[in-house]
């Protein structure tokens, strides 16, 4: 039912009773708007309510009609299926009313209007709604500040909106917008600068020192806030108004227009930020004014370089930069955001593509220049300016300025650090560069050096010796004082880590190793901790160099730093021998005599720390020692064993610290291999807790937890109760997801290989529930995981195993005849599958293929029966044959169609050429009359070891379990070549001598000679 005018007064009140701090009234106010949302005639409603001046003063119920308007908009404005929302007939009443409130007072119901109009013009401009700039910019010409400062919000959310549609019709639609608005906004924003700065000129003279009455300050306030819409709107225009030049080749003029006086405005705010009072109301401003346009330069630099690489702009502009940086005034010194856009123009500046020549050559013959060439030439033309700005002599100053300025840690940071060493460590490490001053001038530097290696890396190795001259390592036992002199050689450490694979070649490492950086981390007093903090980091930076001999000085080195009383430097060394375990150059025996000492202070170090970041990084150590020492740590067994359990319990609801001490005990646990019953009393719990699906963190920890499973059964070197118990937590995570296949069939696979009878008689209806739920489910990769399992079961239970998997093995054989999106290989492995039921069940494959239900089963699958079933498998089966890949399997076949010779249906002698065909070839393959021995298993090939769990060789290892069951499997003890005689004389018996022969006599010659020579060895 519509809602009309009549029921304005109802829903104010669901309004105001949605602003209710009672629940009682709040919940169905809620529910009763959210159901009229798609009634006819709300909005317009909303609309009424949003527009009352009888209601100015309730602006709560105002900013909510607006908010429930524009979730309206944003599911019904368009035309529906099921033909709820917004009518046609509505519309224009909507738009034009929403015009009308433009100028509303409440910022906060302006906003919602503005995000309203936005809303609908991505919809409906230009077709339905042509009028809509016409509109804004006639009433742009009005004094009143209010509504031109809403105007022009309006404009910039529509900007924004229509933006980031990226179709090439709406693209065209925003340059003709952006050619309607530009000049204007332009003028305006000029405009309001030339009076910003006169007023602030005139209130810095005036007698109470720039105070500001409360009149001018409301004045003030909506030209500022003008000015810095009109800016982004600008901005906009600038960037998604015209095609970028990059791909264009065509300079955009409006970049020359507005770029100088853009940096006009900066310098002349920067100068009126040094003359205002920190605490000046208009400071913010100021600084506002200042970051947004230095941005602005930022991106229509990116959008446009070539336009911006006119002389009249990237020559000033990066001199401006550049002065900045180096030489800061009053007004930038302090001003660290500005700073940090400075530094990020000078990046994009410096490794801008558009800004690289190319080596493009001019075809001979050739009048006018191909586009590369233009772009080369534009290309070359950038760099001229930039090389005469960076010439060698101020990229050195620079490159000293940002390491002996920006690098240097401040007080603030060593306040900080003394404080909390915890926060301070991780913050340095996760900070985004574009974020803090210090990361963003190492972002530079580095830029830097992709250009100017041979000119900067003799310099920093230069500032390198002259601080460490300067500040000589103190003795073990001597006082430190924080000076400037160890200030600026722990930041010229820094320079030499972040720069490490360009200096590279310019640093002895060993040496300075040697003669300096083992002597730092030797004294203990704690104002050195900011060069042991360092030269631990840069340990980890400088792995590469680390090598031979060098190594156990080195791990020493970090280990003994791992005791050090202060937590940042502690977590330095973590993260620096992570990095030196985890390199290519690790040898675990170098390793294994500072395993103890290492897991000891790693553990104590785990009581101490109190950041989550903090116990992830330092158990990921004690993971990824496990890991690459495997049994190498088991020496250290019991200390694990009584530290993980710890680190469990404290953990509770942090999930990812869980996952890391799953994944430890998994490494432990391969580590052990047959002695893993040791970890028992630990993993089982845990086992419990992370395969429960009904956990609270079973999303995140489902995975690791069937890792784990998988890794214990593979280990296990014997059945135990424990593990039969814990299988029905397989079969409710495959209910839930088949997410974690791969790993739930290897543990299926693992659980019969070690759990053999017992394991089949307890959970046989839960592992026929997951294969069923699997086969005909999944895709080839999800089927190639699944079959082997099948197979597995088949060859271990021959007898007991293809009934209970009956209706499996029947959506086998539809996949095998009628799977026509099927690949062929799943064909073929299926077929091998029911081959082996054949040879080793042949009573329960002639009831299997005979049954009435396979053949109605057919019928539904679209499959045309116009003779036996047998035959139908038969014709499908046998040419996928060689799609087979493994000896074993493809004996299976052969075992299977020999046997076949023997069926009673007469049509089998029509297929006697394809059947021996397929003998032959796979008798020539296994070879096995020749040797007198049988040819090797290799059922298992595809699951040799996988990433680096290590194969025990013990005799109660699963392989030795997989072993076993191939040297049992009788298709091994079977000689293919005299049951295949034996077949040929019966199929012979059973069809009559003519009529084999017959056959026989239809073979090709060649297939026929090669019988004969086999029949005969």
């Amino acid at each position: 039912m519509a809602i009309s005018s009549t029921d304005l007064p109802r829903v104010y009140s669901l309004l105001q009773n949605a602003l209710s701090q009672d629940e009682a009234l709040r919940k169905p106010a809620e529910a009763t708007l959210a159901a009229c949302e798609n009634k006819a005639g709300f909005c317009s409603c909303l609309l009424e309510i949003i527009a009352a001046r009888n209601l100015e003063d309730q602006h709560g119920a105002r900013w909510l009609a607006s908010v429930y308007f524009k979730n309206s908009i944003n599911r019904y404005w368009r035309q529906r299926r099921d033909g709820l929302g917004i009518s046609d007939a509505e519309k224009p009443h909507l738009r034009r009313k929403l015009l009308e409130l433009v100028g509303e007072e409440n910022n906060q119901v302006a906003m919602q209007l503005a995000l309203l109009i936005s809303k609908i013009a991505r919809f409906d401009y230009p077709r339905e709604w042509p009028e809509l700039f016409p509109s804004l910019l006639q009433k742009l010409q009005s004094p009143i500040a209010l509504l031109t400062q809403r105007v022009y919000t309006v404009l910039n959310q529509i900007l924004k909106e229509l933006s980031t549609k990226r179709l090439a019709a709406d693209q065209r639609n925003f340059a003709e917008i952006t050619s309607q608005l530009f000049d204007y906004t332009w003028q305006h924003w000029c405009n309001d600068t030339q009076l910003i700065l006169q007023e602030l000129s005139t209130l810095l003279l005036t007698s109470e020192g720039g105070s500001i009455s409360s009149e001018l300050g409301q004045t003030w306030s909506l030209m500022c806030e003008r000015w810095l819409v009109c800016l982004k709107a600008l901005r906009r225009m600038l960037v998604f108004g015209f095609q970028s030049d990059a791909r264009s080749l065509q300079e955009v003029a409006q970049v020359k227009q507005v770029c100088p006086p853009f940096l006009q405005a900066i310098q002349s705010f920067l100068q009126y930020k040094a003359a205002l009072q920190q605490l000046h109301p208009l400071q913010a401003f100021v600084k506002k004014a200042c970051m947004k346009l230095m941005k602005t330069l930022v991106e229509i630099q990116t959008a446009h370089p070539h336009s911006f690489s006119d002389k009249t702009i990237l020559p000033v502009l990066l001199e401006f930069c550049c002065t900045t940086i180096t030489e800061p005034k009053q007004e930038t010194i302090s001003f660290e955001h500005f700073l940090i856009e400075c530094m990020i123009f000078i990046q994009n500046i410096i490794q801008c593509v558009e800004y690289r020549p190319s080596k493009t050559g001019r075809v001979l013959g050739q009048l006018t220049p191909t586009m590369e060439e233009a772009k080369a030439n534009l290309a070359r033309r950038a760099q001229e300016i930039i090389s005469t700005i960076l010439e060698n002599k101020r990229l050195l100053v620079l490159c000293q300025i940002l390491v002996q300025r920006y690098f240097v840690l401040t007080g603030k940071d060593l306040d900080e650090w003394a404080r909390d060493p915890e926060a301070f460590h991780h913050e340095q490490d996760m900070v985004q560069w574009r974020e803090k001053l210090r990361p963003c001038a190492e972002s530079l530097y580095l830029a830097l050096f992709e250009n100017h290696r041979e000119v900067l890396a003799p310099f920093v190795v230069q500032i390198l010796e002259q601080t460490s001259d300067n500040c000589p390592p103190a003795d073990p036992g001597a006082d430190v004082q924080l000076t400037e002199a160890l200030s600026l050689k722990e930041a010229a450490y820094n320079a030499v880590g972040v720069a490490n694979y360009d200096l590279y070649d310019y640093i002895n490492f060993k040496k300075w190793y040697e003669n300096a950086l083992s002597r730092e981390i030797l004294n203990q007093h704690p104002n050195s901790r900011i060069l042991r903090r360092r030269v631990a980091w840069l340990l980890g930076q400088w792995v590469s160099k680390i090598k031979d001999d060098m190594r156990l000085p080195v791990y020493g080195a970090l280990i003994g730093l791992l005791g050090d009383g202060d937590l940042a430097v502690k977590l330095a060394a973590c993260h620096s021998l992570h990095n030196l375990i985890d390199d290519v150059h690790f040898y675990e025996e170098e390793f294994v005599p500072f395993v103890p000492t290492c897991f000891q202070l790693l553990f104590q170090f785990m009581k101490q720390a109190q950041e989550f970041d903090s116990k992830l990084q330092i158990f990921n150590m004690v993971s990824l020692v496990i890991d690459r020492l495997g049994e190498k740590v088991t020496p250290c067994t019991e200390e694990l064993l009584s530290f993980l359990p710890q680190v469990w319990q404290d953990s509770e609801g942090q999930s990812l610290l869980r996952i890391q001490v799953i994944f430890a005990l998994q490494r432990l646990v391969i580590a052990l291999g047959p002695r893993s019953p040791l970890c028992y009393e630990l993993l089982f719990p845990m086992l419990q807790y992370s395969t429960d699906v009904n956990q609270p963190d079973e999303l995140n920890m489902l995975e690791d937890g069937l890792q784990l499973w998988q890794s214990t059964l593979k280990y296990a070197p014997s059945m135990v109760t424990q593990l039969l118990e814990l299988f029905p937590h397989l079969v409710s995570g495959m209910e839930r997801s088949l997410d974690h296949l791969q790993v739930a069939m290897k543990i299926i696979e693992s659980y019969i290989l070690l759990g053999g009878q017992a394991f089949l008689q307890r959970h046989a209806v839960g592992v026929v529930k997951i294969l069923d739920a699997v086969v005909g489910n999944v895709k080839e990769k999800g089927m190639m995981c699944t079959l082997p399992v099948i197979e597995t079961l088949i060859q271990c239970f021959p007898g007991e195993a293809p009934p209970l998997l009956e209706r499996v093995l029947q959506k086998l054989i539809i996949l095998v005849i009628s799977g026509r999106d099927e690949a062929d290989i799943v064909k073929a492995f299926s077929g091998a599958i029911l081959a082996r039921i054949l040879v080793q069940n042949s009573s329960f494959f002639a009831q299997l293929i005979s049954q009435p239900s396979l053949l109605h089963a057919l019928q539904e699958s679209g499959v045309l029966v116009d003779q036996s079933t047998l035959l139908l498998f038969f014709d499908s089966w046998l040419d996928k044959v060689d799609s087979l890949t493994t000896v074993s399997k493809r004996k299976v076949c052969a075992l299977a169609l020999c046997i076949l010779l023997t069926s009673t249906e007469p049509r089998i002698l029509d297929r006697l050429e394809q059947i021996l065909s397929v003998c032959t070839s796979i008798l020539l393959e296994t070879e096995e009359e020749k040797n007198g021995q049988h040819f090797s298993c290799d059922y298992w090939v595809s699951s040799a070891r996988v990433g680096d769990e290590r194969s025990t060789g013990s005799s109660e290892s699963e392989d030795s379990r997989k072993q076993q069951v191939c040297n049992l499997d009788p298709v091994n003890r079977v000689a293919l070549a005299p049951l295949l005689k034996e077949k040929l004389q019966t199929c012979a018996t059973v069809h009559g001598e003519t009529a084999f022969n017959a056959a026989l006599s239809r073979l090709h010659p060649s297939l026929l000679v090669q019988l004969r020579q086999l029949m005969q060895r």
